[in-house]
């Protein structure tokens, strides 16, 4: 009677398309499932012509590096690997990426940590995160910066989104990767767990994975406590476009408050703010909201509402991003300020160059009520003009009005040039990735307290966060950060989104990704993860460091000098070939 059961299962089994790899397995259920979810788009490429015909029935699966990224329709040629060890000190995020596959469609795909442990000590499951990875149209480089139409450039599935579901429909001739994230406690205890990650498809148990963890005897600061000078340029009415709610409405507010706490968590340093009309003249597909109400009364004086702004920048500081409040800015894209025009009934928009009498007159009136309300409000020390990209006679048009009328506010700049020479005193610069900074003078600026980036955009290749770029350039650009010394990184869109962010990246002006990290409903992405891997490396180098001199012994100096040496080798935007795997086997020195 037995074998007859064994013999049945079996063949259920296999009529589900699961491989047999043990009766327990088969007889394992699991709750039906319906597995809803948005429609990627198809594939375009001729991988959708690739042959699946030698693998096996029943969904496959490898570990493979975080570095890879899957094309969804083509049959994968990998080492099968079914086990993988990850290692981070306490306090930090590590990440791996298991793949899927199958020639048939395998339904209600789920995913399962059981608890890490290590002898005596065990850590939660709840360590362990399990992500499926969902495609995103992307196309290419190209040219770079300017317009572009779809059909002029190469377009491809890329594996970027990291989806927040329960359980995923895999469909037949497809790839699906999984991206494993481990949480490690603060107050772990050092050493090395195992865990198992069990997959689960149609209900029932399909296979069970090794996992291993090897906590570092070292702590990771908090990202509050990071000193890497993140920023990341938010835009809050794309969120409301996106999930159709009214701009500044408490739904508003409440939709965004898991987005950027994402961003704290990543060590976020900056909130933007805008002071008046779009100040990029809409160059994304949505315009900034206003967040400062600008009116001109009958009697010819000036009153401001400041009360969205209040309400934006104290959201973003409970939620722990709260060291700069950079405001754009004196020089909008289109050189236009708009008010509300009592006398005329209606809103006004007006033309000012910089050098113009009425601009001195608006914005003085301006920048003088501002830094009072500031100063109420106790933002004032946090609280920078910034300017985006202007030339060098408009920004020294717009310091001298901010200098006469509001000589007590920051001012922050990302300079493509050179202004910075001339304005040693900003607060807050942040130079183009091609642009050299003298160590020297990085030094100088650091010693007064003054901050001091690079950044990259649509016209840097290398390295950048597009979604085809490879995920490890994400870590590379921690790394030439503090290769070169400077403070820290900017770029200019966490989630500027395009018309459909869940599945197609491309946009009319630049390559695929520029305008965003991150996706709709707090989805984080493979490039915002490697972000951060390479932002906490840069940490638990300041920890190294400061370890090692304090040390002072010949073997801790030999360390030192052997991670210096290391480091430097990463001071290049023009990396030799290698570069991937000169940049993991730098990381394990961290451990």
């Amino acid at each position: 009677m037995s074998n007859s059961l064994t013999v049945i299962r079996t063949i259920m089994c296999m009529l589900i398309g699961l491989p047999v790899l043990s009766l327990f397995s088969c007889e394992e259920k699991r709750p039906q499932k319906e597995c809803i979810t948005f429609e990627e788009m198809k594939d375009p490429t001729k991988d959708t012509l690739s042959n699946w015909s030698a693998v096996p029935k029943g969904l496959q699966s490898s570990f493979i590096t975080t570095d890879e990224r899957m094309p969804k329709s083509a049959a994968p040629r990998v080492a099968v690997n079914k086990s993988v060890t990850v290692a981070g000190w306490k306090g930090e995020k590590v990440s791996a990426q298991l793949l899927l596959w199958s020639a048939s469609d395998i339904n209600q795909v789920e995913l399962e940590f059981t608890d890490f442990e290590g002898g005596e000590d065990v850590l939660p499951a709840s360590v362990g995160q399990a992500r499926f990875v969902r495609y995103v149209m992307t196309d290419e480089f190209g040219p770079g910066c300017g317009y572009r139409k779809p059909q002029d450039f190469a377009a491809s599935l890329s594996p970027d989104i990291l989806d927040n579901l329960e359980c995923f429909d895999v469909e037949a001739k497809t790839v699906r990767p999984v991206w494993l994230t481990f949480s490690i406690p603060s107050d772990a205890t050092a050493g090395s767990y195992k865990a198992k990650l069990k997959l689960y498809a149609g209900g029932r148990s399909v296979e069970s994975f090794e996992i291993g963890l090897d906590v570092v005897d070292q702590v990771l600061p908090a990202p509050s406590e990071w000193l890497y000078h993140l920023d990341l340029w938010q835009h809050p009415t794309a969120v409301a476009r996106v999930h159709n709610l009214e701009v500044w409405s408490d739904a508003h507010f409440e939709k965004m408050k898991p987005l950027m706490k994402m961003l704290a968590d990543g060590g976020q340093k900056v909130i933007t703010a805008t002071l008046n009309k779009d100040p990029w003249s809409n160059q994304c597909y949505d315009a900034y909201a206003d967040m400062i109400i600008w009116t001109k009364k009958k009697d010819q004086s000036w009153s401001f509402d400041y009360t969205i702004f209040d309400k934006w920048v104290q959201f973003m500081m409970d939620l722990g991003i709260n060291k700069m409040i950079n405001c754009y800015s004196l020089l909008t894209w289109n050189n236009q300020l708009h008010y509300n025009d009592e006398a005329k009934g209606e809103v006004v928009t007006v033309e000012l160059k910089a050098q113009s009498k009425q601009y001195v007159e608006m914005w003085s009136v301006f920048l003088k009520d501002f830094t009072r309300h500031l100063g109420e409000k106790g933002w004032l020390e946090k609280t920078n003009i910034a300017m985006d990209e202007r030339a060098p006679a408009d920004m020294k048009a717009a310091l001298k009005v901010l200098e006469s009328a509001a000589p007590a506010l920051g001012v922050s700049l990302a300079d493509n040039h050179k202004s910075y020479q001339n304005y040693p005193w900003i607060k807050d610069i942040c130079v183009g990735a091609g642009s050299k900074v003298a160590k020297e003078d990085i030094l100088a600026r650091r010693a007064k307290g003054l901050i001091t980036t690079y950044y990259v955009c649509c016209g840097d290749k290398f390295p950048n966060m597009f979604t085809f770029s490879p995920p490890a350039e994400s870590v590379y650009a921690a790394w030439y950060a503090v290769a070169a010394d400077f403070d820290g990184f900017l770029r200019w869109a966490y989630n500027s989104w395009v018309e459909n962010p869940l599945t197609d990246s491309r946009f009319r002006t630049w390559p695929a990704g520029d305008t965003y990290m991150v996706y709709p409903d707090a989805r984080s992405s493979i490039r915002f993860e490697k972000l951060v891997e390479g932002i906490q490396d840069v940490e638990k180098i300041r920890v190294l460091r400061k370890k090692y001199t304090e040390e002072n012994s010949p073997e801790s100096s030999a360390k030192l000098a052997q991670l210096e040496k290391t480091i430097e080798s990463f001071n290049t935007l023009n990396p030799s070939a290698d570069w991937q795997g000169r940049l993991n086997e730098a990381r394990k020195l961290l451990n």
